[in-house]
């Protein structure tokens, strides 16, 4: 939704392919708390990759946006440096899988209904057999990260063309992925794009780290003041341990700015992760409250939350963002997934007291609810200068609140009502 004309901002390394564009039919999904319906458009793209190369070389690839699906919409003004977009290239020809793309968060002001400015998208390739790879560009996000961190995902709606080929010639060996942004295939990282929920795979040989992919989560709340919704990105990594795995849940790019004065030790955030596929259950993970106060406009986040978990079965088993529990001035806001998003993937055995059917760790339920409404967790972009955009920003803002308990700040004792900035 936020996709609009990009520009081209750096020319192809020398001995290159031709990059010819691309052009391809592209739904676009903005954030729930928009409220605005998918954008269907024309997306073209220039990828830019050496024509030749040798197996074992890792080579440059760059994906340019000269258009995108839609415009900005007619909502907020974005600010400077405040858009990152991230994609996905198909492999095809000698070499399958994904390559993962990132540009930088670097673009001028951008006015509502204008069009927008993407930076060129970058990752590295190892090429490991002779012949000729294919890279087709694929779906792409687009992140603003101010006053809240939202995405927006475009996906294609027909066969994309080849975007550009290399012809890989023998000389020596070697093997590989692709780099700078995602693995050629299986795995993914954070900050990917499009619509999966299916997330890394891992667990076998001698790895030991499994980061999971960055899933776009929608809470539905029980707070101290009603019942609210908020969609927030969350990514699981596992660490291998033996046979136990070492989890981290991390809040992407969840920051915002604190509606009042928190004192410290104030704010408690816990999760259950939920377990699918061969594992059953759930792992309860918690992170630290906050050590230092917090003031009125600085920034917030969600802390890390680790947990061990120690699996009750052989097979492939599935974690996902579960039940998250914000403990706060003596008051708890409870927020179950409308629906299960698979971020990470375990090739799992069974330890003696694993999960299998159970909870491992403290009580908590493996993610339910029903899907469907609209989030109103997000938000789009920095506050326009027309006082109706200012309105909508803070109803934003106000949404993403909930998710750290930000509810039960109205009623701080002794203490006016913060102010929403």
């Amino acid at each position: 939704m936020l996709g609009g004309a990009g520009v081209l901002l750096t020319a192809g390394p020398a001995h290159t392919a031709a990059a010819a564009a691309v052009a391809y039919k592209t739904e676009c999904v903005p954030p729930p708390i928009s409220n605005l319906p998918p954008v269907q458009g024309t997306t073209q793209v220039e990828i830019t990759a050496p024509a030749t190369a040798r197996v074992g070389d890792e080579v440059d690839v760059v994906w340019k946006t000269t258009q995108a699906a839609s415009k900005n919409p007619d909502v907020l003004d974005l600010g400077e440096n405040t858009v990152q977009p991230t994609g996905t290239i198909k492999l095809g020809g000698g070499r399958t899988g994904d390559l993962k793309v990132t540009g930088e968060r670097k673009n001028p002001p951008i006015k509502k209904n204008s069009p927008m400015v993407l930076s060129d998208m970058k990752g590295k390739l190892k090429l490991t057999a002779a012949g000729e790879v294919t890279l087709t560009p694929d779906a792409y996000n687009i992140n603003v990260n101010k006053p809240i961190s939202t995405d927006t995902k475009c996906t294609p709606k027909e066969q994309v063309g080849v975007g550009a080929t290399i012809k890989v010639t023998a000389a020596g060996g070697g093997s590989g992925g692709a780099s700078s942004g995602g693995s050629s295939s299986g795995g993914t990282t954070e900050g990917t794009s499009g619509g999966s929920t299916s997330g890394s795979t891992g667990g076998g040989g001698g790895q030991t780290d499994f980061p999971g992919k960055e899933v776009q989560t929608p809470y539905k709340c029980k707070t101290p003041i009603g019942d609210k919704e908020a969609t927030s990105p969350v990514q699981i990594n596992a660490k291998k341990d033996g046979g136990s795995y070492g989890l981290t849940v991390q809040f992407k790019k969840a920051v915002m700015d604190s509606p009042a004065d928190i004192p410290a030790d104030s704010v408690k955030p816990s999760m259950e992760v939920a377990l699918g596929g061969a594992d059953k259950g759930t792992v309860h993970v918690e992170g630290p409250a906050n050590k230092e106060p917090i003031k009125s406009g600085d920034p917030m986040t969600i802390p890390d939350l680790t947990g061990t978990y120690k699996p009750g079965a052989d097979g492939t088993s599935t974690l996902s963002p579960g039940v998250l529990t914000v403990k706060a001035l003596g008051t708890t806001t409870t927020c179950t997934p409308a629906k299960a998003e698979v971020s990470l993937e375990l090739d799992t055995a069974a330890q003696p007291g694993g999960a299998a059917g159970g909870s491992s760790g403290t009580g908590g339920s493996t993610a339910g609810g029903t899907a469907g409404g609209s989030a109103s967790g997000g938000g789009l972009a920095e506050t326009g200068a027309d006082d109706n955009g200012t309105l909508r920003a803070l109803g934003l803002v106000a949404g993403t609140v909930i998710l750290l308990g930000g509810a039960v700040f109205t009623f701080l004792p002794g203490r006016r009502r913060g102010r929403l900035r």
